[in-house]
Protein backbone atom coordinates (compact mmCIF):
# COMPACT_ATOMS: atom_id res chain seq x y z
CA UNK A 1 0.00 0.00 0.00
CA UNK A 2 2.76 2.17 0.90
CA UNK A 3 4.39 1.64 -2.76
CA UNK A 4 1.10 2.79 -4.20
CA UNK A 5 0.83 5.55 -1.92
CA UNK A 6 4.10 6.67 -2.98
CA UNK A 7 3.87 5.95 -6.50
CA UNK A 8 0.44 8.30 -6.80
CA UNK A 9 2.22 11.00 -4.97
CA UNK A 10 4.85 10.92 -7.43
CA UNK A 11 1.90 11.07 -10.18
CA UNK A 12 0.25 13.72 -8.63
CA UNK A 13 3.63 16.10 -8.21
CA UNK A 14 4.72 15.00 -11.85
CA UNK A 15 0.97 16.21 -13.52
CA UNK A 16 1.46 19.43 -11.17
CA UNK A 17 4.84 20.10 -12.46
CA UNK A 18 3.63 19.42 -16.18
CA UNK A 19 0.71 21.97 -15.53
CA UNK A 20 3.46 24.66 -13.65
CA UNK A 21 5.76 24.10 -16.47
CA UNK A 22 3.14 24.57 -18.82
CA UNK A 23 4.15 27.97 -19.98
CA UNK A 24 6.79 29.62 -23.13
CA UNK A 25 4.64 26.80 -25.38
CA UNK A 26 1.34 27.96 -24.76
CA UNK A 27 2.36 31.23 -25.19
CA UNK A 28 3.87 31.30 -28.47
CA UNK A 29 0.76 29.29 -29.41
CA UNK A 30 -0.80 32.49 -28.23
CA UNK A 31 0.71 34.67 -30.10
CA UNK A 32 0.71 32.31 -33.35
CA UNK A 33 -2.40 31.20 -33.39
CA UNK A 34 -3.42 35.21 -35.32
CA UNK A 35 -3.58 36.57 -38.87
CA UNK A 36 -1.64 32.93 -39.97
CA UNK A 37 -4.60 31.43 -38.64
CA UNK A 38 -7.63 33.48 -39.03
CA UNK A 39 -6.85 34.72 -42.24
CA UNK A 40 -4.13 32.62 -44.05
CA UNK A 41 -5.43 29.04 -42.49
CA UNK A 42 -9.31 30.28 -43.39
CA UNK A 43 -8.52 31.94 -47.12
CA UNK A 44 -6.34 28.85 -47.98
CA UNK A 45 -9.37 26.30 -47.12
CA UNK A 46 -11.58 28.81 -48.46
CA UNK A 47 -10.19 28.99 -52.15
CA UNK A 48 -8.62 25.96 -51.97
CA UNK A 49 -10.21 23.26 -50.13
CA UNK A 50 -8.48 20.50 -48.47
CA UNK A 51 -5.81 19.78 -51.24
CA UNK A 52 -4.03 23.11 -49.14
CA UNK A 53 -3.48 21.30 -45.98
CA UNK A 54 -0.28 19.52 -46.86
CA UNK A 55 1.09 22.75 -47.65
CA UNK A 56 0.04 24.06 -43.82
CA UNK A 57 1.53 20.83 -42.57
CA UNK A 58 4.58 20.81 -44.51
CA UNK A 59 5.45 24.59 -43.29
CA UNK A 60 4.66 23.97 -39.77
CA UNK A 61 6.75 20.56 -39.70
CA UNK A 62 10.07 22.56 -41.94
CA UNK A 63 10.16 25.24 -39.67
CA UNK A 64 9.71 22.97 -36.37
CA UNK A 65 13.23 22.57 -35.77
CA UNK A 66 14.21 26.37 -35.59
CA UNK A 67 11.55 27.09 -32.97
CA UNK A 68 12.56 24.13 -31.24
CA UNK A 69 15.94 25.66 -30.96
CA UNK A 70 14.90 28.22 -28.37
CA UNK A 71 14.11 25.34 -26.04
CA UNK A 72 17.05 23.12 -26.58
CA UNK A 73 19.44 26.19 -26.38
CA UNK A 74 17.82 27.87 -23.46
CA UNK A 75 17.63 24.93 -21.48
CA UNK A 76 20.67 23.73 -22.12
CA UNK A 77 22.61 26.50 -21.46
CA UNK A 78 20.76 29.24 -19.48
CA UNK A 79 20.90 31.87 -22.23
CA UNK A 80 18.52 33.35 -24.17
CA UNK A 81 18.64 32.68 -28.04
CA UNK A 82 19.92 37.07 -27.88
CA UNK A 83 22.29 36.25 -25.97
CA UNK A 84 23.53 32.95 -28.85
CA UNK A 85 23.52 35.68 -31.59
CA UNK A 86 25.70 38.00 -29.60
CA UNK A 87 28.00 35.31 -29.36
CA UNK A 88 28.22 34.60 -32.71
CA UNK A 89 29.23 38.26 -33.79
CA UNK A 90 27.70 41.65 -32.30
CA UNK A 91 26.99 41.94 -36.27
CA UNK A 92 24.08 39.54 -35.86
CA UNK A 93 22.96 41.59 -32.85
CA UNK A 94 22.41 44.53 -34.11
CA UNK A 95 20.72 43.43 -37.28
CA UNK A 96 18.46 41.11 -34.56
CA UNK A 97 17.51 44.48 -32.81
CA UNK A 98 16.80 46.67 -35.63
CA UNK A 99 14.56 43.82 -37.52
CA UNK A 100 12.98 43.60 -34.19
CA UNK A 101 11.91 47.20 -33.43
CA UNK A 102 10.43 47.38 -37.15
CA UNK A 103 8.56 44.11 -37.66
CA UNK A 104 7.46 45.08 -33.79
CA UNK A 105 5.91 48.54 -34.15
CA UNK A 106 4.25 47.48 -38.14
CA UNK A 107 3.43 43.93 -36.68
CA UNK A 108 1.57 45.15 -33.18
CA UNK A 109 0.07 48.76 -35.34
CA UNK A 110 -1.61 46.20 -37.30
CA UNK A 111 -3.07 43.65 -34.78
CA UNK A 112 -3.79 46.19 -32.69
CA UNK A 113 -6.25 48.17 -36.08
CA UNK A 114 -7.08 44.07 -36.05
CA UNK A 115 -8.08 43.90 -32.38
CA UNK A 116 -10.32 46.94 -32.77
CA UNK A 117 -12.29 46.53 -35.37
CA UNK A 118 -13.26 42.81 -33.91
CA UNK A 119 -14.09 44.45 -30.79
CA UNK A 120 -16.55 46.89 -32.29
CA UNK A 121 -18.87 43.38 -32.66
CA UNK A 122 -19.46 42.96 -29.30
CA UNK A 123 -20.47 46.93 -28.37
CA UNK A 124 -23.82 47.83 -28.16
CA UNK A 125 -22.79 51.46 -29.15
CA UNK A 126 -20.07 52.52 -32.08
CA UNK A 127 -16.79 53.88 -31.48
CA UNK A 128 -13.98 54.82 -33.86
CA UNK A 129 -11.75 52.27 -34.21
CA UNK A 130 -9.12 55.21 -33.27
CA UNK A 131 -10.74 55.24 -29.67
CA UNK A 132 -10.82 51.29 -30.09
CA UNK A 133 -7.44 51.48 -30.41
CA UNK A 134 -6.79 53.04 -27.47
CA UNK A 135 -8.60 51.00 -25.32
CA UNK A 136 -6.89 47.89 -26.87
CA UNK A 137 -3.37 49.33 -26.16
CA UNK A 138 -3.88 50.47 -22.95
CA UNK A 139 -5.79 47.04 -21.80
CA UNK A 140 -2.43 45.34 -23.15
CA UNK A 141 -0.14 47.99 -21.11
CA UNK A 142 -2.32 47.45 -17.65
CA UNK A 143 -1.56 43.57 -18.06
CA UNK A 144 1.39 43.54 -18.89
CA UNK A 145 2.81 46.09 -16.72
CA UNK A 146 3.96 44.14 -14.02
CA UNK A 147 6.51 42.27 -17.07
CA UNK A 148 5.67 39.26 -14.53
CA UNK A 149 6.12 36.00 -16.51
CA UNK A 150 3.25 34.26 -15.08
CA UNK A 151 0.96 37.01 -15.72
CA UNK A 152 1.12 36.29 -19.68
CA UNK A 153 1.21 32.91 -19.22
CA UNK A 154 -2.48 32.91 -17.41
CA UNK A 155 -3.39 35.21 -19.83
CA UNK A 156 -2.72 33.10 -22.61
CA UNK A 157 -3.93 29.94 -20.62
CA UNK A 158 -7.74 31.71 -20.65
CA UNK A 159 -7.22 33.31 -24.16
CA UNK A 160 -6.47 29.60 -25.80
CA UNK A 161 -8.96 27.76 -23.77
CA UNK A 162 -11.93 30.38 -24.67
CA UNK A 163 -10.51 30.25 -28.44
CA UNK A 164 -9.95 26.36 -28.65
CA UNK A 165 -14.06 25.56 -26.98
CA UNK A 166 -15.75 28.59 -29.47
CA UNK A 167 -13.87 27.41 -32.25
CA UNK A 168 -14.80 24.14 -32.17
CA UNK A 169 -18.31 24.97 -31.52
CA UNK A 170 -18.69 27.25 -34.38
CA UNK A 171 -16.96 23.85 -36.28
CA UNK A 172 -19.44 21.65 -35.35
CA UNK A 173 -22.37 23.90 -35.92
CA UNK A 174 -20.85 24.53 -39.13
CA UNK A 175 -20.31 20.97 -40.10
CA UNK A 176 -24.56 20.33 -39.67
CA UNK A 177 -25.01 22.65 -41.98
CA UNK A 178 -23.10 21.32 -44.48
CA UNK A 179 -24.12 17.50 -43.74
CA UNK A 180 -25.36 15.45 -46.87
CA UNK A 181 -24.72 18.62 -49.32
CA UNK A 182 -22.51 17.72 -52.13
CA UNK A 183 -18.75 18.00 -51.93
CA UNK A 184 -18.28 21.87 -54.01
CA UNK A 185 -15.54 20.87 -56.28
CA UNK A 186 -12.50 22.92 -56.26
CA UNK A 187 -11.49 24.95 -59.48
CA UNK A 188 -8.36 26.94 -57.84
CA UNK A 189 -5.24 25.03 -57.31
CA UNK A 190 -2.31 25.29 -55.41
CA UNK A 191 0.06 24.05 -57.24
CA UNK A 192 -0.04 27.28 -60.11
CA UNK A 193 2.55 30.18 -60.63
CA UNK A 194 -0.64 31.94 -59.56
CA UNK A 195 -0.73 30.71 -55.75
CA UNK A 196 3.19 31.79 -55.09
CA UNK A 197 1.81 34.89 -53.41
CA UNK A 198 -0.41 33.28 -51.29
CA UNK A 199 2.18 30.15 -50.17
CA UNK A 200 5.13 32.95 -49.37
CA UNK A 201 2.73 35.19 -47.49
CA UNK A 202 0.99 31.64 -45.42
CA UNK A 203 5.14 30.57 -45.17
CA UNK A 204 6.22 34.10 -43.36
CA UNK A 205 3.28 33.66 -40.70
CA UNK A 206 3.01 29.99 -40.57
CA UNK A 207 3.07 29.49 -37.44
CA UNK A 208 4.88 32.67 -36.81
CA UNK A 209 8.14 34.41 -38.02
CA UNK A 210 11.42 32.83 -36.97
CA UNK A 211 12.20 35.72 -34.84
CA UNK A 212 9.19 34.67 -32.42
CA UNK A 213 11.95 31.59 -31.46
CA UNK A 214 14.24 34.21 -29.50
CA UNK A 215 10.88 35.34 -27.21
CA UNK A 216 10.06 32.04 -26.25
CA UNK A 217 13.57 31.58 -24.83
CA UNK A 218 13.55 34.81 -23.16
CA UNK A 219 10.19 33.83 -22.04
CA UNK A 220 11.86 30.40 -20.87
CA UNK A 221 14.56 31.52 -19.42
CA UNK A 222 12.56 33.95 -17.15
CA UNK A 223 10.02 30.98 -15.93
CA UNK A 224 13.31 29.43 -14.97
CA UNK A 225 13.27 32.17 -12.64
CA UNK A 226 10.57 31.28 -10.26
CA UNK A 227 10.19 27.33 -11.33
CA UNK A 228 11.99 24.84 -11.42
CA UNK A 229 12.09 23.54 -15.16
CA UNK A 230 13.47 20.13 -16.66
CA UNK A 231 14.29 19.83 -19.99
CA UNK A 232 11.78 17.33 -20.17
CA UNK A 233 8.92 19.28 -19.17
CA UNK A 234 10.06 22.36 -21.18
CA UNK A 235 10.01 20.15 -24.39
CA UNK A 236 7.03 18.33 -23.91
CA UNK A 237 5.24 21.92 -23.44
CA UNK A 238 6.39 22.83 -26.62
CA UNK A 239 6.16 20.11 -28.02
CA UNK A 240 2.55 19.82 -26.86
CA UNK A 241 1.66 23.31 -27.90
CA UNK A 242 3.31 22.71 -31.48
CA UNK A 243 0.98 20.07 -31.93
CA UNK A 244 -1.82 22.27 -30.83
CA UNK A 245 -0.61 25.18 -33.14
CA UNK A 246 -1.15 23.19 -36.10
CA UNK A 247 -4.52 21.42 -35.29
CA UNK A 248 -5.64 25.03 -34.86
CA UNK A 249 -4.23 26.15 -38.28
CA UNK A 250 -6.22 22.56 -39.79
CA UNK A 251 -9.55 24.04 -37.94
CA UNK A 252 -9.27 27.46 -39.22
CA UNK A 253 -8.65 25.77 -42.88
CA UNK A 254 -11.68 23.40 -41.81
CA UNK A 255 -13.76 26.63 -40.98
CA UNK A 256 -13.20 28.15 -44.48
CA UNK A 257 -14.05 24.44 -46.10
CA UNK A 258 -17.00 24.48 -44.57
CA UNK A 259 -18.38 28.37 -44.73
CA UNK A 260 -16.95 29.40 -47.90
CA UNK A 261 -16.21 26.82 -50.54
CA UNK A 262 -17.59 26.57 -53.87
CA UNK A 263 -19.11 30.36 -53.17
CA UNK A 264 -17.16 31.73 -55.23
CA UNK A 265 -16.83 35.17 -53.43
CA UNK A 266 -13.62 36.97 -54.12
CA UNK A 267 -11.90 37.51 -50.66
CA UNK A 268 -9.90 40.82 -49.29
CA UNK A 269 -6.32 41.27 -49.00
CA UNK A 270 -7.05 43.62 -45.94
CA UNK A 271 -7.36 41.08 -42.63
CA UNK A 272 -9.93 43.15 -41.59
CA UNK A 273 -12.35 42.95 -44.44
CA UNK A 274 -11.71 39.39 -44.42
CA UNK A 275 -12.83 38.53 -40.92
CA UNK A 276 -16.33 40.96 -41.81
CA UNK A 277 -16.82 38.64 -44.49
CA UNK A 278 -15.73 35.22 -41.95
CA UNK A 279 -18.30 36.82 -39.52
CA UNK A 280 -21.24 37.96 -42.61
CA UNK A 281 -20.27 34.44 -44.17
CA UNK A 282 -20.78 32.39 -41.34
CA UNK A 283 -23.71 33.68 -39.57
CA UNK A 284 -25.53 33.12 -43.31
CA UNK A 285 -24.52 29.74 -43.23
CA UNK A 286 -25.28 28.84 -39.56
CA UNK A 287 -27.59 31.66 -38.10
CA UNK A 288 -27.54 34.94 -37.03
CA UNK A 289 -27.82 33.96 -33.47
CA UNK A 290 -24.22 32.57 -33.65
CA UNK A 291 -22.66 36.21 -34.55
CA UNK A 292 -20.84 36.46 -31.17
CA UNK A 293 -20.07 32.84 -31.19
CA UNK A 294 -17.42 33.89 -34.63
CA UNK A 295 -16.77 36.94 -33.47
CA UNK A 296 -15.38 35.25 -30.18
CA UNK A 297 -13.07 33.25 -32.35
CA UNK A 298 -11.70 35.84 -34.37
CA UNK A 299 -11.44 38.73 -31.51
CA UNK A 300 -9.43 35.66 -29.09
CA UNK A 301 -7.27 34.65 -32.29
CA UNK A 302 -6.36 38.84 -33.08
CA UNK A 303 -6.00 40.02 -29.59
CA UNK A 304 -4.06 36.81 -27.73
CA UNK A 305 -1.78 37.52 -30.77
CA UNK A 306 -1.12 40.97 -30.39
CA UNK A 307 -0.74 40.87 -26.26
CA UNK A 308 1.98 38.33 -26.89
CA UNK A 309 3.36 40.75 -29.02
CA UNK A 310 3.87 42.97 -27.49
CA UNK A 311 5.16 41.62 -24.18
CA UNK A 312 7.69 39.59 -26.54
CA UNK A 313 8.90 41.83 -28.87
CA UNK A 314 9.77 44.48 -25.98
CA UNK A 315 11.54 42.10 -24.36
CA UNK A 316 13.17 40.77 -27.11
CA UNK A 317 14.33 44.18 -28.12
CA UNK A 318 15.23 44.92 -23.90
CA UNK A 319 17.49 41.65 -24.42
CA UNK A 320 19.45 42.79 -27.43
CA UNK A 321 19.89 46.09 -25.86
CA UNK A 322 21.42 44.87 -22.57
CA UNK A 323 24.18 42.86 -24.41
CA UNK A 324 25.13 45.41 -26.66
CA UNK A 325 25.37 47.76 -24.05
CA UNK A 326 27.23 44.87 -21.82
CA UNK A 327 24.85 44.98 -18.85
CA UNK A 328 24.45 41.39 -16.62
CA UNK A 329 20.37 41.94 -16.29
CA UNK A 330 17.52 43.93 -18.18
CA UNK A 331 16.46 46.02 -15.75
CA UNK A 332 12.35 46.22 -15.04
CA UNK A 333 12.93 49.58 -16.04
CA UNK A 334 14.56 48.96 -19.49
CA UNK A 335 11.67 46.50 -19.99
CA UNK A 336 8.38 48.56 -19.29
CA UNK A 337 10.05 51.84 -21.48
CA UNK A 338 10.63 49.52 -24.58
CA UNK A 339 7.04 47.85 -24.01
CA UNK A 340 5.60 51.50 -24.05
CA UNK A 341 7.76 52.72 -26.65
CA UNK A 342 6.90 50.10 -29.24
CA UNK A 343 3.09 50.20 -27.89
CA UNK A 344 3.01 53.90 -28.53
CA UNK A 345 4.76 53.68 -32.10
CA UNK A 346 2.48 51.08 -33.23
CA UNK A 347 -0.52 53.85 -31.76
CA UNK A 348 0.86 56.39 -33.42
CA UNK A 349 1.08 54.37 -36.78
CA UNK A 350 -2.37 54.30 -36.95
CA UNK A 351 -3.78 57.16 -35.49
CA UNK A 352 -1.60 59.40 -37.62
CA UNK A 353 -0.02 57.68 -40.84
CA UNK A 354 -3.47 55.24 -40.91
CA UNK A 355 -3.16 55.44 -44.96
CA UNK A 356 0.45 54.21 -44.29
CA UNK A 357 -0.29 50.87 -41.80
CA UNK A 358 -0.48 48.19 -44.69
CA UNK A 359 2.57 49.63 -46.42
CA UNK A 360 4.96 49.31 -43.08
CA UNK A 361 3.45 45.66 -42.69
CA UNK A 362 3.82 44.77 -46.00
CA UNK A 363 7.54 46.05 -45.92
CA UNK A 364 7.57 43.86 -42.56
CA UNK A 365 6.62 40.88 -43.90
CA UNK A 366 9.06 41.03 -46.37
CA UNK A 367 11.82 41.93 -44.25
CA UNK A 368 10.74 39.05 -42.27
CA UNK A 369 10.98 36.64 -45.52
CA UNK A 370 14.24 37.72 -46.16
CA UNK A 371 15.79 37.13 -42.92
CA UNK A 372 13.64 33.95 -41.46
CA UNK A 373 15.82 31.23 -43.43
CA UNK A 374 19.40 33.43 -41.66
CA UNK A 375 17.71 33.42 -38.09
CA UNK A 376 16.67 29.89 -38.92
CA UNK A 377 20.46 29.05 -40.02
CA UNK A 378 21.78 31.18 -37.04
CA UNK A 379 18.79 28.86 -34.88
CA UNK A 380 20.81 25.55 -36.48
CA UNK A 381 24.45 26.60 -35.86
CA UNK A 382 23.70 27.56 -32.00
CA UNK A 383 22.35 24.37 -31.40
CA UNK A 384 24.53 22.07 -33.72
CA UNK A 385 27.70 23.78 -32.15
CA UNK A 386 26.91 23.86 -28.67
CA UNK A 387 27.45 21.35 -26.05
CA UNK A 388 23.88 20.62 -25.14
CA UNK A 389 22.45 17.84 -22.03
CA UNK A 390 21.53 14.60 -24.10
CA UNK A 391 18.36 15.04 -23.83
CA UNK A 392 18.39 18.73 -25.83
CA UNK A 393 21.31 17.46 -27.84
CA UNK A 394 20.60 17.80 -31.41
CA UNK A 395 19.95 13.91 -33.12
CA UNK A 396 20.99 12.76 -36.52
CA UNK A 397 16.91 13.23 -37.63
CA UNK A 398 16.15 16.01 -36.07
CA UNK A 399 19.42 17.69 -37.97
CA UNK A 400 18.01 16.17 -40.79
CA UNK A 401 15.22 17.83 -40.79
CA UNK A 402 16.36 21.02 -39.97
CA UNK A 403 18.85 20.67 -43.20
CA UNK A 404 15.47 20.04 -45.52
CA UNK A 405 13.68 23.33 -43.87
CA UNK A 406 17.11 25.24 -44.03
CA UNK A 407 16.72 24.51 -48.14
CA UNK A 408 13.18 24.84 -47.92
CA UNK A 409 13.17 28.31 -46.81
CA UNK A 410 16.44 29.47 -49.09
CA UNK A 411 14.44 27.71 -51.79
CA UNK A 412 11.39 30.34 -51.46
CA UNK A 413 13.54 32.69 -50.63
CA UNK A 414 15.00 32.84 -54.00
CA UNK A 415 11.80 32.34 -55.46
CA UNK A 416 10.51 35.25 -53.43
CA UNK A 417 12.99 37.35 -55.30
CA UNK A 418 12.04 35.70 -58.90
CA UNK A 419 8.27 35.88 -58.42
CA UNK A 420 8.75 39.48 -57.77
CA UNK A 421 11.83 41.26 -59.66
CA UNK A 422 12.71 38.84 -62.37
CA UNK A 423 8.74 37.79 -63.81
Amino acid sequence: MDTISSSDSQSKLSLLQLARSTGPGIIMTTGAVGSSHLVASTQAGATYGWQIAIVILLVNILKYPFFRASIQYTAGTGESLVEGYAKLGQAFLWLFWGITIICGISSISALILFSSNLLSHFLPFELSLNSLAMVIVAVCLLALFSRRYHVLNNISKVIMLILIVTLITALALAATQTLGSPVPIQEKTPWSSAAIGFIIATMVWMPAPIEVSSMTSIWLKDQQKGDKVSAQTALLDFNAQYIVTMLLALAFLALGVLVFSGSGLEFSQSGIEFSNQLIDGYTSKVGQSTYYLIAAVAFCCIFGSAITAMDGYSRAIAEAQRLLQEREEISHKASVVWMMLIAFAALALILFWFSSVLSVLYFSLALAFITTPFFALLNFILVSHTKLPKPLALTKPMKWLSILGLIYLFGFLAVFFWWNWLV
